[in-house]
């Protein structure tokens, strides 16, 4: 186990802390999660910024193959009502980086105020040059292992599988 239940709030506390310190002068944002895992952290990232600021926080879900990004990425929000926002895009682990990047691209469809990314575990072990500007924890991880993370209600967990 990585991270139990206690753990995972109080990162999602303090990543929705950092979310509205580089928030501060904005009166909306919207969070973007990758489903399945990145739109559970990402309500709960909703939740928690709502609890601690005045901020409006729109919540979209952004879905794709993660083996296979490439034209696949929707969202269930309009392009046009995200313009000239602050977007943080979140998903649950940061393995290859393969997920963000590809959401990065979708979202550069249109000009936004501000882009950020945020994940629960970054693995450290990225194919591309893409970087969790909130994180809940970093780790050091071989190629071979892989972090699970759970969003069951009451028993969230991270483990190593």
């Amino acid at each position: 186990m990585i991270l139990n239940h206690q753990e995972i709030l109080h990162k999602i506390r303090r990543m929705a802390y950092q979310i509205y310190e580089a928030n501060v002068d904005e009166t909306q944002i919207v969070i973007a999660g990758i489903a399945d895992n990145g739109y559970h952290l990402a309500e709960l990232l909703k939740k928690e910024v709502e609890k601690i600021t005045p901020l409006s926080v729109a919540l979209c879900r952004v879905k794709m193959n993660k083996k296979s990004p490439i034209g696949q990425v929707t969202c269930d929000c309009s392009l046009d009502a995200i313009e000239n926002k602050s977007l943080v895009l979140v998903d649950d682990v940061l393995h290859s980086g393969t997920a963000l990047v590809y959401g990065v691209a979708f979202f550069l469809q249109v000009p936004l105020k501000q882009f950020k990314t945020a994940v629960l575990v970054d693995r450290n072990h990225k194919k591309y040059p893409v970087k969790a500007d909130f994180k809940g924890i970093s780790l050091s991880t071989s190629m071979n292992e892989n972090v699970v993370v759970d969003f069951t209600p009451d028993h969230f967990s991270a483990r190593m599988a």
